[in-house]
């Protein structure tokens, strides 16, 4: 005789979880609470009871329609990779060169361009100490170094990145280089990859040059002029690496760089701008943490709040405006110095994340970016993680392989509602730009990094090699890049100084005079900043000379210290 089956099977699904919860609570005893980085509380579980089916069209939706959720193109990955980008920057334009090459052979796809720290806070080489020249960038002050740094790079057809806060002499630079080789401006791509100044004031203060509103004016007319003479260039990368790398949560960062975003847009519309001229070539620039569910729902929950905002708050009817288009980063902070080979396996989940979240265009860490300017031997390892992910483990084959997942579908509509709820208070403060001229956003980024800090020391938060799974090993056998050879930096501050010597002193002259007149100007009958930094850039002005004279006319940068 048949024995009568134990465990029939449920009436209903709400029977099914009831029975379910018991058998759970049963085998694991005190269960821990769980919460992600942006605080919000994670289930041991989800079932179709977590996500209302009847909101597919409104929250969830197909690629390449509103809202946008599950990817700004119909074809995302299975027909449109992401950009390959690799960060790279080192000693002198010949030396990078020589290391670019050999990253385009590697499979990268674009060019991305990191100068020297003492290009990052606006000095030439000949006013830093040169010990200091090219240990983490490319030394290049002048329109002829640039010529050297892309050597051999066809600018009609490879998209460049520039690292390049305001004034934005790297474009600059760039453009005069085009120029020389006879490529017409209008068919220029790429992105001024470090343009958001509120992200510098608030989270990456060496990057931050002029005074607040002397930037916030620079940026402006930035973005007008590309408008008008580089219209497939991306003026404005608004960045929220740099907050979560400061220790703001997902969540926040999201909603800071959302807030950012509106700012920006507030402020073209100000100046005259039409919506659908400006949105089109807003790009965006995010980290990517290992906490792998939360990243992905971060990015999902952001494309659908942008898609949103451009069509009721600023009334964009183009489709392009509608589209958050952005460059995702594996995150330095996640990588350690101890057992630095594990750092691979970290940037896979990162990298997988963000191409799981529908980026754009992806740069993957090199495991020993922890320790230095990576190694050649890295930046090869990081390339091939991004082809190994898209050409061996086929994660292209299926556009947002997990939408309609319970999980990650309930993280989405959390981290909207945490995102929006953010952004108002950000608005209720006066804008993300009077937020950040308080010190609101400085000191809330702040207490999270405060908060994530206090879980890895306390164990709360495991970090391998770190507070858990510790070996001993002899740091000094972990590779590090030898610092840029001396002779050769010599060798490139004497032939500074020398074509400084022959280049037109009364044509550089007018040149800085014509900008600093331009700053001193008010109104719309004042002329265009930047493009005085362009016409600058291209009769010999250094990068140090066109920051100082904006310096002295507009401010000096002094980023908000909040305790």
């Amino acid at each position: 005789m048949n024995k009568p089956l134990a465990d029939p099977v449920p009436a209903s699904i709400d029977e099914a979880q009831v029975r379910w919860a018991a058998e759970y609570a049963a085998q694991v005893g005190h269960d821990r609470p769980v919460q992600n980085r942006s605080g919000i509380p994670i289930k041991p579980l989800y079932t179709p009871l977590d996500v209302d089916p009847a909101r597919f069209d409104t929250d969830v939706g197909f690629p390449g329609q509103p809202p946008y959720t599950r990817g700004i193109y119909a074809t995302m990955h299975r027909g449109r990779t992401w950009t390959q980008r690799q960060l790279i920057g080192l000693g002198t334009p010949a030396e990078y060169n020589a290391r670019l090459r050999d990253i385009l052979d590697q499979g990268a796809s674009a060019v991305s361009l990191i100068p020297c720290n003492s290009v990052f806070r606006g000095y030439d080489m000949d006013e830093v100490d040169e010990e200091l020249l090219g240990t983490c960038g490319v030394v290049v002050n002048s329109a002829d170094h640039m010529t050297t740094c892309l050597d051999g790079v066809d600018l009609s057809t490879t998209s460049c990145a520039m690292n390049d806060p305001s004034p934005f002499t790297l474009l600059a630079f760039m453009l005069a280089t085009a120029r020389r080789r006879g490529v017409d401006w209008r068919t220029i791509s790429g992105t001024s990859n470090q343009s958001d100044y509120l992200s510098h004031f608030v989270a990456n203060h060496m990057f931050f040059r002029l005074a607040l509103p002397g930037a916030r004016r620079v940026l402006t007319d930035h973005i007008a002029w590309c408008g008008e003479h580089v219209p497939r260039w991306n003026p404005l990368s608004v960045v929220g690496q740099h907050m979560q790398q400061a220790g703001a949560t997902p969540a926040e960062a999201m909603a800071f760089t959302l807030s950012s975003a509106l700012q920006y847009a507030d402020d073209c519309v100000a100046a005259g701008m039409s919506p659908d001229a400006f949105l089109p070539r807003f790009t965006f620039f995010f980290d990517i943490s290992i906490s792998f569910f939360e990243e992905i729902a971060k990015f999902r929950a952001g494309r659908r709040i942008w898609a949103r905002l451009t069509r009721e708050r600023y009334g964009a009817r183009d489709p392009r405006s509608w589209r958050f288009k952005f460059h995702g980063q594996t995150s330095g902070v996640d990588l350690t110095r101890q057992q630095p080979l594990n750092n691979i396996a970290r940037v896979a989940a990162q990298a997988m994340a963000g191409i799981f979240g529908g980026l754009q265009s992806l740069h993957t860490d090199a495991y020993d970016e922890a320790l230095s300017c990576p190694t050649q031997f890295g930046a090869r390892i990081a390339v091939a993680t991004q082809n190994i992910l898209r050409e061996e483990a086929h994660l292209t084959d299926v556009i947002d392989p997990l939408g309609g997942s319970y999980f990650v579908e309930s993280l989405t509509d959390e981290m909207e509602a945490r995102i929006l709820a953010i952004i108002d208070e950000v608005e209720a403060a006066g804008g993300m730009y009077r937020a950040v001229e308080s010190g609101m956003v400085q000191r809330r980024i702040g207490e999270s990094a405060r908060m994530h800090q206090g879980r890895i020391d306390s164990g709360a938060q495991t970090v391998v090699g770190v507070n858990a799974y510790r070996v001993d090993e002899d740091a000094s056998a972990r590779p590090a890049l030898p610092k840029p050879d001396p002779a050769g930096m010599r060798a490139h501050v004497r032939g500074f100084a020398d074509w400084k010597a022959r280049r037109s002193a009364s044509a550089v002259d007018r040149a800085l005079a014509d900008l600093a007149r331009t700053a001193q100007a008010t109104g719309t009958g004042g002329g265009n900043l930047f493009g005085q930094v362009v016409a600058a850039a291209d009769v010999g002005c250094t990068h140090g000379e066109i920051c100082g004279t904006l310096r002295r006319e507009l401010g000096f940068g002094h980023p908000l210290v909040v305790v």
